[in-house]
């Protein structure tokens, strides 16, 4: 078993290479992006009403982002490869679906730092107290809350949470329906609710941005439309060229 796994392994690993190391870029890109000043966009004082919604807690933290993303889909490769010991299936599922997570962040971490578009709750990011101040000259806002949420209040638009939930639900999605055969046209309704769940989840995670009033709902499109693009381009970059 050893010897097989390292016949199969190494020429893969070796083969594949390049892309392990793109992994690796695509990790310090991200890194980089997180900590560049989103654009501060003007926000004067007739446009503040619209950002008034509650400042709210996250019904879905950050930290759970990387697990809906990719520990659930890795869960179902490494099932797949437990019942079949297909290692290169294993592989390209698993680099698949780190391209589609990856990039997807990039992109919309990217957007988000070049846009800076407000979130809805930014008047409370802005005036934890509720008593705006603004500039004499051009009424621009002058925040007097904390550094970090105000920082995190322009990051508006693309939603992270979504992208990256449909790009790593949206990634499961259609690698259960190439194993199951969801489209053998035979009729199994059951087939396609196996195929719709994980979609169904990244749909809620997207609702919950908008009932939180962390994003606006064209946020939540947009991310949803990025990371559906990454999951079906790697999907099929990795199973199907």
């Amino acid at each position: 078993m050893a010897g097989q796994i390292r016949a199969v392994c190494f020429p893969l690993f070796r083969f594949h290479l390049h892309d392990w190391l793109a992994i690796i870029f695509l990790l310090g890109m991200e890194a980089l992006l997180l900590v560049i000043h989103p654009f501060k966009r003007y926000i004067g004082e007739p446009m503040i009403d619209d950002y008034k919604f509650p400042f709210n807690n996250n019904t879905i933290p950050v930290a759970a982002v990387p697990v809906i993303a990719l520990v659930i889909p890795l869960i179902f490769i490494i099932g797949y490869y437990i019942r079949n010991r297909d290692l290169r299936d294993l592989h390209y599922g698993f680099l698949g679906l780190l391209f589609a997570v990856l990039i997807t962040a990039v992109l919309t971490d990217a957007i988000k730092d070049a846009v800076g578009r407000p979130r809805p709750d930014f008047f409370w990011r802005c005036f934890p107290d509720g008593i705006p101040l603004y500039t004499t000259k051009t009424r621009e806002v002058m925040c007097t809350g904390d550094k970090a949420d105000i920082r995190e209040g322009y990051k508006s638009f693309p939603s992270g949470h979504t992208s990256w939930s449909f790009a790593g639900l949206g990634y499961l999605s259609l690698y259960l329906a190439g194993k199951i055969c969801a489209f053998d046209r035979q009729g199994r309704v059951a087939k396609l609710i196996i195929v719709v769940v994980p979609l169904l989840g990244a749909t809620l995670v997207g609702i919950s941005r908008v009932d939180d009033y962390w994003h606006h709902w064209q946020d939540v499109f947009a991310g949803a439309i990025i990371g559906t693009l990454c999951s079906t381009w790697f999907f099929f970059f990795s199973f199907c060229a």
